[in-house]
C-alpha cells in the first residue's frame, strides 16, 4: 500500500463526504428534519462534534478497504466498490433506524438511496486518488 496516496485519498474522500452530507442533510433533508423535530434529542446540537470524528473514522475505513481490494480496473472499480459499500451500510441504517424509531418511510428509503449515491461518488473519489502508478522504468523500483 502507498501510505501517502492512502492519506490522500482518505483526507479527499473525508472532504467531499462531509460536503455531501451537507448538502443531503443540511439542504435537502432540512425540512423533512424540521417537521420531525420532536423525534431528535433535545441537546442534538451539543453533539454535533461526533460527526466530523466519525467521518474521519469511516473515510479512513472506507478507503483503506478500497485500496486492500483494489484490482487497478479504474473509474468502474470505484463505482463498483460504492455500489457494495452502500448497499452494505445504507440498507442496514435506513431500514434498521426506520424499525426503532417512528420516522416516515420516505426518509429511510431517501437516507437509503442518498447513501448508495455518497458511496458511489466517494468510491469514484478513491479510484481516482489512488489510481495506479505509471509503470517504473526499466531498472527502477517503486511501490505499489
Amino acid at each position: 500500500m502507498n501510505v501517502k496516496r492512502f492519506f490522500l485519498a482518505a483526507v479527499v474522500v473525508f472532504i467531499v463526504a462531509e460536503v455531501l452530507e451537507f448538502l443531503i442533510h443540511g439542504v435537502i433533508l432540512a425540512s423533512t428534519y424540521e417537521a420531525l423535530k420532536d423525534l431528535w434529542r433535545p441537546d442534538m446540537e451539543s453533539k454535533m462534534w461526533i460527526y466530523p470524528v466519525i467521518g474521519a473514522i469511516w473515510s479512513l475505513l472506507f478507503v483503506y478497504i478500497f485500496v486492500k481490494g483494489r484490482e487497478g480496473k479504474g473509474l468502474m472499480e470505484g463505482v463498483r466498490f460504492g455500489v457494495v459499500i452502500g448497499l452494505f451500510v445504507g440498507i442496514p441504517m435506513a431500514y434498521g433506524t426506520y424499525a426503532m424509531i417512528a420516522i416516515p418511510y420516505s426518509l429511510a428509503l431517501q437516507w437509503w438511496i442518498y447513501t448508495l449515491i455518497e458511496c458511489i461518488v466517494l468510491g469514484v473519489i478513491a479510484a481516482l486518488v489512488y489510481k495506479p502508478l505509471p509503470a517504473p522504468a526499466a531498472g527502477s523500483a517503486a511501490s505499489e
